[in-house]
């Protein structure tokens, strides 16, 4: 289907129960049936999933402007209007369709990497989500602790997870992840959060696909 001008992927249970939201690139659309198999093997509610395109990654998912960290792209402040896309466009063009109830259905967000940064940014911006599924998120992020610490969540539960070799990296802010991770978890947990912290075998790159089915999954089990 089309929202706005953006492809977006579909997957429909027959009478679901939860929505679950999904940035994507085009890697991750490839392999979007293998995550929504392991999501329907881990969670116990059908659900409807919708991921959506992402064409500049470092642009459209940050929500500030940030010197380069790796090669020589800057990051960008594109962070507002993918939100504003979710909340307008892509949500209301779902309930026209009849594929989402916001009184019935819990609406929850995920992603990995910069899109998982992305979905823990929404949950501290927007009520609209019950759930937030903060995959491999770039904790990193310039100034990205700062503001955390300085701001309150609206989702009631947050995943967080990271593969145990990502922090093991030369790149010195990247190298970040680990301690600022550990930092988010215990932030949201003095919050009263229903958080996780969940530690997957190797590094940033391995099994996106099931480390994100993993998150929706949880999310949806503690609903």
């Amino acid at each position: 289907m089309l929202a706005a001008g953006r492809t977006c992927t579909l997957y429909k249970s027959e009478r679901p129960e939860c929505l679950l939201i999904q940035p994507t690139d085009e890697h991750e659309r490839e392999v979007l049936d293998q995550e929504v198999e392991t999501i329907r093997s881990l969670a116990r509610r059908p659900f409807t999933l919708v991921a959506f395109q992402i064409k500049d990654w470092q642009r459209e998912l940050t929500p500030w402007s940030a010197p380069a960290v790796f090669g020589k792209t800057p990051f960008g402040d594109g962070a507002p209007a993918t939100l504003a896309f979710i909340e307008g466009e892509l949500m209301a063009q779902l309930e026209q369709a009849g594929l989402y109830h916001k009184d019935t259905m819990p609406c929850l967000l995920g992603g990995y990497s910069l899109a998982g940064l992305f979905a823990l940014w929404a949950a501290y911006q927007s009520p609209v989500f019950n759930g937030i599924a903060a995959v491999s998120p770039s904790v990193w992020y310039p100034r990205w602790m700062e503001y955390a610490l300085a701001h309150r969540p609206f989702a009631p539960a947050v995943y967080l997870s990271l593969g145990d070799k990502e922090e093991k990296t030369r790149n010195v802010v990247m190298a970040q992840v680990g301690n600022n991770i550990r930092r988010q978890h215990d932030l949201l947990t003095a919050q009263a959060v229903n958080t996780t912290l969940e530690w997957n075998v190797g590094n940033h790159f391995q099994h996106p696909d099931e480390r994100t089915a993993k998150g929706f999954a949880w999310l949806m089990n503690h609903q």
